[in-house]
């Protein structure tokens, strides 16, 4: 299960997990995505639908998920989040 991931639109959609999402003990919900970072802010976590993405500092990532269907529906929720909110301060 090899998929090129954008880290990018990863860290847009944390971003606005983070701003626009419910905070619960440490974390962040949004529409299904709960994104969190490790204690000095250099990794980033994400889950949902099945789908556990680990982004590391200089782009590497880790994916854990058991089937294709599971994984298109995180891709597809994550993709919702970074274009259907707005960042604050930032104009369109």
């Amino acid at each position: 299960m090899k998929n090129e991931i954008d880290h990018r639109l990863i860290l847009d959609a944390y971003e606005k997990i983070h701003t626009h999402g419910k905070a619960e003990q440490g974390r962040h919900v949004l529409d299904g995505i709960t994104a969190y970072t490790d204690h000095d802010g250099y990794t980033v976590f994400m889950e949902g639908h099945g789908v556990q993405l680990t982004l590391e500092f200089h782009n590497k990532y880790r994916l854990d998920y058991d089937n294709e269907r599971q994984f298109d529906q995180f891709m597809r929720a994550v993709k919702n989040i970074s274009k259907g909110y707005e960042t604050p301060g930032l104009e369109r």
